[in-house]
């Protein structure tokens, strides 16, 4: 895997200095715009616009806080393909109650009910948010000890947004059912 914070000579942070990678951004761009390499052989143009490529994705992952969140559990061995993550057993629980409540609604369409649900999902969503910035916003100042900790810690509350993603797609879904 590139590490796009090496690529652009940054510490890797949950929170870089968005300048500073904007500046990478454009100082790369430059570097590497295959307008100025048009009379270059074959193999050179190919290489520079592997580069340009290479430019534009590290800048789309690093500027977007949900794609460096995704990347860094990746780039540290948090994620891997096809992993089968077990979330904690009173989440899959509470979830378990929203789901039901969601299947209700889809039999007795209560637009009450249905916003009670959209509030409460809400608040655990912002929960997650909340615990995810304190622990991201703390990172950088750990040890490397507390950042694997806080990693294990990260990709729990990342697996379960990805969970209410779903739930808040479900949502929507009813939402519309009852326009």
């Amino acid at each position: 895997m590139t590490d796009y914070f090496g690529f652009y000579g940054l510490p890797v942070s949950f929170n870089p200095n968005a300048a500073a990678v904007k500046q990478q951004f454009y100082a790369l761009s430059k570097k590497y715009h295959p307008d100025f390499y048009i009379n270059e052989s074959e193999e050179k143009q190919a290489e520079v616009l592997e580069m340009s490529t290479l430019n534009n994705k590290a800048y789309q992952v690093l500027s977007d806080p949900q794609k460096r969140l995704h990347y860094i559990l990746e780039l540290k061995g948090q994620l891997t393909e096809g992993e089968n993550y077990v979330l904690p057993q009173g989440f899959l629980m509470e979830m378990m109650d929203v789901n039901e409540a969601l299947m209700d609604l889809q039999f007795d369409p209560d637009a009450v009910r249905l916003a009670a649900l959209k509030d409460e999902v809400a608040l655990i969503e912002k929960g997650i948010a909340d615990e995810i910035l304190k622990l991201t916003t703390s990172f950088d100042r750990q040890d490397a000890a507390e950042q694997a900790a806080s990693l294990i810690s990260i990709k729990d509350l990342y697996y379960r947004n990805k969970y209410l993603l779903r739930i808040r797609e479900s949502i929507n879904k009813a939402t519309a059912s009852l326009v």
